[in-house]
């Protein structure tokens, strides 16, 4: 499953990210592509809803699903996310 993401920037964020994943959805079938902003990983598709609100709430909104405050709000977590992200490495 794929899903285009906001607010990736850079490994900080892709670790965050992926350490994320792996402990809600046990796999480390995951990859990022932080150019494109595309979060692969291998779920059933059922999950699907549950990964979209999993990334919103790292502050990884799908793309074109937040506006406004609630994607400044995004942005935030994003930068909190990719700072943890660069302590974890």
């Amino acid at each position: 499953m794929e899903i285009t993401v906001e607010n990736i920037k850079c490994g900080g964020c892709a670790g965050s990210i992926t350490k994320k994943l792996v402990a809600v959805f046990d796999t480390d079938k995951i990859d990022i592509n932080i150019e494109q902003g595309i979060v692969s990983i291998e779920l059933d598709d059922s999950k699907k809803d549950e990964l979209i609100k999993v990334l919103l709430d790292l502050g990884y909104p799908e793309t074109d699903s937040v506006h406004g405050f609630d994607s400044a709000k995004a942005k935030a977590k994003s930068f909190v996310s990719c700072a943890i992200g660069k302590m974890d490495k």
